[in-house]
């Protein structure tokens, strides 16, 4: 015999995934985007300094 659907908590469960699937996203997105403007935007690259002392 077959099982009776639960149309509701079916479409709950799929909006739930998707949910979690475009949050998941979202976060990954963010992330690369702050990669991406760290180096730019962010702390300034530390140079070695030329010493004129060394004569």
């Amino acid at each position: 015999m077959a099982r009776k659907p639960n149309y509701s908590f079916e479409r709950s469960e799929r909006a739930r995934q998707k949910a979690a699937k475009k949050a998941e996203r979202l976060a990954a997105k963010q992330e690369k985007a702050a990669a991406k403007k760290t180096p730019e935007n962010g702390e300034p690259s530390v140079e070695p300094s030329v010493d004129s002392d060394s004569s």
